[in-house]
């Protein structure tokens, strides 16, 4: 156990910290499922528009480290991907 009054501090801050990265994790997949199940039912505008938040909200993760950066790149393309290969179809 952490002997100083900041060492308690920083559990508390820490504690916080993991609960919202955990809640935006959580929000992120449920954004993805969401996206993937406008795909399965072919409404592509709609997916679109989900696309351009999901998008948002990866980007932000990003820059606030909750995911690498190249983790909400690659996710991003290939979600990308995915909404042009069913446009194509």
């Amino acid at each position: 156990m952490p002997r100083e009054r900041t060492a308690y501090k920083e559990l508390r801050k820490a504690r916080k910290r993991h609960y919202k990265n955990i809640s935006t994790k959580s929000d992120l997949r449920t954004s993805i499922k969401n996206f993937e199940s406008l795909l399965k039912a072919k409404k592509n505008d709609e997916a679109k528009k989900a696309l351009a938040s999901l998008v948002s909200k990866l980007d932000k993760a990003a820059s606030k480290d909750v995911i690498k950066k190249n983790t909400a790149a690659r996710r991003i393309s290939r979600l990308m991907k995915k909404l042009s290969a069913q446009a194509k179809a």
